[in-house]
């Protein structure tokens, strides 16, 4: 029988949580549990609908090198950590540890890599993979064995995308979804992409040249204004194109075969 692993993106989804459930909720010492309620919301009712065999929480350690030389101002405009929210991440962690459910942190690397990096295992193991998680460029993680929960409305109104729904949602294949963040860039984490192409833009663009390199082999084809912006923005679209996708093989020691969830 196929195994499957959850793997929740801890920022993401504590994120997400924070500005959905009203800040009014604290504990007998007063720090606030807003946040930590809501993770536990969504994560209750997501292991109850989808019934996964074992459960990983991951959590940023910092921005890549490599994303900050490609790109000076990646992420740069976020405001910092709300207080309230800053002060939950020990106590989601120490739930997740009370459930003995392994947390994955690397210095220096997002959890987008981390969440890469499990469900490229998974498939090499045959195991399916359900990464839970608010980011955009997950998508391009979507496979017949990897599929991307997100939340559609509160926390526990959720959505489960894979290859076909990729596809209908934005109107390219995962495979495409970093191109299609290089060119139409990506406000919530400062990439730039190119100046005037938007999401249907994109989409018709890839859907006819494939990827950056057939766009850019091709731009005699383009007229006007798109033509002169595609092509002056080309350096940007490639950084963006490389900030946005996803690193699949950070080297840390977790044992797949092995977890469980509930781990008796």
């Amino acid at each position: 029988m196929t195994k499957k692993i959850a793997v929740i993106d801890g920022n993401s989804l504590m994120h997400r949580a924070f500005h959905a459930v009203p800040p009014t909720m604290n504990a007998p010492d007063g720090t606030p549990t807003n946040a930590v309620f809501g993770f536990m919301a969504m994560l209750l009712k997501f292991m109850d609908g989808e019934r996964p065999d074992a459960l990983v929480c991951a959590f940023d350690a910092g921005r890549p090198e490599f994303r900050m030389k490609a790109i000076e101002g990646y992420k740069a405009q976020r405001p910092p950590m709300d207080p309230d929210l800053k002060a939950q991440f020990p106590l989601i962690e120490q739930l997740l540890e009370a459930m003995d459910v392994p947390v994955v942190r690397i210095d220096g690397w997002e959890g987008d890599d981390i969440l890469g990096t499990i469900a490229a295992r998974d498939e090499a193991l045959g195991y399916e993979t359900l990464l839970v998680t608010g980011d955009k460029d997950a998508y391009q993680l979507a496979t017949d064995l990897t599929r991307i929960v997100t939340t559609k409305k509160g926390v526990t109104d959720i959505a489960i995308y894979g290859p076909d729904e990729v596809v209908e949602r934005y109107g390219v294949t995962p495979e495409q979804v970093p191109d299609y963040l290089g060119l139409k860039g990506d406000t919530s984490d400062n990439i730039p992409g190119v100046p005037g192409i938007g999401e249907k833009t994109a989409a018709k663009l890839l859907q006819a040249y494939g990827s950056l390199e057939g766009l850019y082999e091709h731009t005699d084809e383009l007229k006007g204004k798109q033509k002169e912006r595609i092509e002056a923005h080309k350096e940007d679209a490639f950084a963006s194109r490389k900030v946005a996708t996803i690193i699949r093989d950070l080297d840390f020691d977790l044992d797949l075969e092995g977890i469980h969830f509930p781990s008796f």
